[in-house]
C-alpha cells in the first residue's frame, strides 16, 4: 500500500511537471512545495498511523528533552521555531518554512522570542499507537 501510494504520487508529480505551464484558472488552487527531503527511519509495517498535531509556543516556551521513533515534519505557521539536537548546531525555522526532525536523536525545541508566539503544525507517521515522543533526561 505504501509503495503503491508513493508510486502514484510520483507519477502524478511527474505528469504535472511534464505539462507545459499555463495560466492558473481563476478559482483553482495549486499546491506549493515547502520542503522536499530524502529521509530514513520511516515505519515499514503494513499499517502506519498518520498524526497531524498543532502546538503553540508562548515567548520562551520549550519542549521537553525527547526523542522520536520516526521522523517528524514541522511546518511553522507563525513566529520562529528553534530545534536543538544533541551534538549539532541549532536549526532555526521561520513562518512559512518546514523541517524534518530525525528519529532516535535527543532534542528539544524552543520559541526563543521574548515577545512573539510561535505556532507549528506537526506531521508524524509511525507504527500504530507509537508514542509521539519519548522524554529523556538531558
Amino acid at each position: 500500500m505504501h509503495r503503491t501510494l508513493t508510486t502514484a504520487l510520483a507519477l502524478a508529480a511527474a505528469s504535472a511537471a511534464a505539462r507545459p505551464l499555463t495560466a492558473q484558472q481563476p478559482g483553482t488552487a495549486r499546491p506549493q512545495q515547502v520542503l522536499s527531503e530524502v529521509i530514513s527511519g520511516m515505519p515499514t509495517s503494513a499499517r502506519q498511523e498518520v498524526r497531524v498535531l498543532t502546538a503553540t509556543f508562548q515567548p520562551g516556551d520549550r519542549t521537553v528533552f525527547h526523542t522520536h521513533r520516526s521522523p517528524v515534519t514541522v511546518y511553522v505557521l507563525e513566529g520562529t521555531f528553534t530545534l536543538e539536537i544533541e551534538g549539532r548546531e541549532p536549526l532555526t525555522v521561520r513562518a512559512g518554512e518546514a523541517m524534518v526532525e530525525p528519529p532516535n536523536l535527543r532534542m528539544t525545541g524552543f520559541n526563543r522570542s521574548a515577545t512573539e508566539r510561535t505556532r507549528v503544525v506537526i506531521f508524524y507517521v509511525s507504527e500504530p499507537e507509537t508514542p509521539f515522543l519519548d522524554p529523556v533526561t538531558p
